[in-house]
């Protein structure tokens, strides 16, 4: 790597000490970018477009108290990164859950940028979210936490400013219940968060979005490489909203879907999913032991999917978890994809041990973007006031998705053909924000 790659690296960290994700998002990013950088457009280096990439324009943080079911005062803390608007609105999701910190929410922010530009939408890039654990709370309680979290949020965001959408612990009943108290404070319907209702503003397909796009670019990748989903055995992690309508999409793709998880342990299912098994996982509560009661299966506590085998594996949880033992044990099962449906679920040595072999390898950044492709459709759909049929929606976001592909192909192949769709994605979302930024100066 370049001197300045290791000097850029340095200045990251020692801005942003124990901000671990972070700088692992940054490192990945800029490992692609600085070297294209260097050979194609070195007057960037003097406009110091990283540098800037890398710092939020704006940080939130504040305080939400809330009252829970007993009548005890609650204390969390509420996040906005808004991390760059060169093509657009701050845009991004609100996450909550306890692992929330700023380190987080940066990457993902950070992410975003990449994420967004590549849908071709005019989005620009945030994140945020809570140290709220909505696992466990009443239907009251958490709508008096949203509420709360919204009065002081409301002030930051606005549907040409800041478009605030879903993420892990903020499903449609929370964005219900933020869209609620928005309207209330600013007497004003506008379409100001994404992942509403349809019957209230939603886009339809949203829910469905990020594991529907997930395997769009899983088939067209695998199209470029002369394969097929047909009879592939996937293996995938998680089972709330990206896991499940990932599998269902597998399924109808001719795929064999034999893992479903959560944090304390998998579901293998040899003989495949169905819809019927799926929704019945979706009724469990977490509760995924309970499955081999009414279905023949097998249930392992504390065991990750990665361990049995597959042709293709989907991290659909979170961040980091499959590392490099887990990738070793993919490869050496015979499995030849490993498409992110979460954020950076593989960790830094996992992505460099998959690199160095010859399975594909889809970043979150692109094949997960169906998510906020959608939300940039449904904030179309309220500016024109319609809402789109779902065949309309669902063919726009494949067209995207295959969009995103054909741009990681055109910038990561390299002379010999082979396809670095990581290289691809983050250089790919890179030109059209340098580009922007540049023109529109030093902000």
């Amino acid at each position: 790597m370049s001197e300045y790659f290791q000097s850029f690296i340095d200045y990251v960290a020692a801005r942003n000490p124990n901000q671990a994700e972070f700088i692992q998002a940054v490192k990945e990013v800029s490992s692609d970018v600085i070297p294209y950088i260097n050979e194609h457009a070195p007057e960037l280096i003097n406009l110091k477009l990283l540098e800037r990439m890398v710092e939020p324009e704006r940080t939130i943080s504040f305080r939400v108290v809330w009252l829970d079911d007993n009548q005890q005062v609650q204390i969390n803390r509420g996040y906005r990164v808004q991390m760059n608007s060169a093509l657009g609105p701050y845009k991004g999701g609100l996450r909550f859950a306890p692992t929330v910190n700023l380190s987080v929410l940066k990457f993902l922010a950070f992410e975003q940028i990449f994420k967004n530009s590549l849908t071709g939408l005019p989005l620009g890039a945030g994140k945020g979210g809570a140290d709220f654990n909505p696992k466990g709370r009443s239907d009251n309680e958490i709508m008096r936490f949203c509420q709360s979290f919204m009065t002081e949020l409301y002030r930051h965001i606005g549907s040409d400013t800041d478009v605030p959408a879903g993420d892990i612990g903020v499903g449609q009943r929370e964005i219900g219940y933020l869209f609620g108290q928005y309207k209330r404070l600013q007497n004003n319907f506008t379409g100001v968060l994404t992942g509403k209702g349809p019957a209230w503003g939603g886009s339809f397909m949203r829910p469905e979005a990020t594991g529907f796009g997930l395997l769009y670019f899983v088939e067209r990748m695998l199209y470029e490489n002369g394969d097929s989903l047909k009879g592939k055995k996937v293996a995938i992690s998680g089972a709330g909203n990206v896991a499940y309508y990932a599998a269902l999409k597998a399924i109808a793709l001719g795929a064999k879907v034999v893992t479903i998880s959560n944090s304390n342990g998998t579901i293998y299912d040899e003989s495949g999913f169905t819809l019927e098994k799926l929704d019945y996982v979706n009724s469990l509560n977490r509760n995924l032991e309970a499955y081999t009661a009414r279905y023949a299966g097998e249930y392992h506590a504390g065991k990750k999917p990665w361990q049995f085998t597959c042709d293709i594996a989907l991290p659909c949880a979170t961040e980091n978890e499959l590392n490099e033992q887990d990738a070793e044990l993919l490869l050496k099962n015979g499995c030849i994809c490993i498409a992110e449906g979460a954020n950076m679920p593989c960790t830094a040595e996992a992505v460099e041990a998959v690199l160095r072999s010859d399975m594909l390898y889809a970043p979150g950044k692109a094949a997960n973007a169906g998510g906020v492709a959608v939300s940039g459709l449904e904030m179309s759909q309220n500016r024109l006031g319609q809402q789109w049929p779902a065949d309309a929606v669902d063919n726009q976001l494949k067209k995207i998705m295959h969009d995103i592909h054909d741009t990681c192909v055109h910038y990561g192949k390299n002379k010999h053909g082979k396809i670095n769709y990581l290289k691809g994605a983050n250089i790919g979302g890179f030109i059209k924000v340098a580009e922007a930024m540049k023109s529109q100066g030093l902000v």
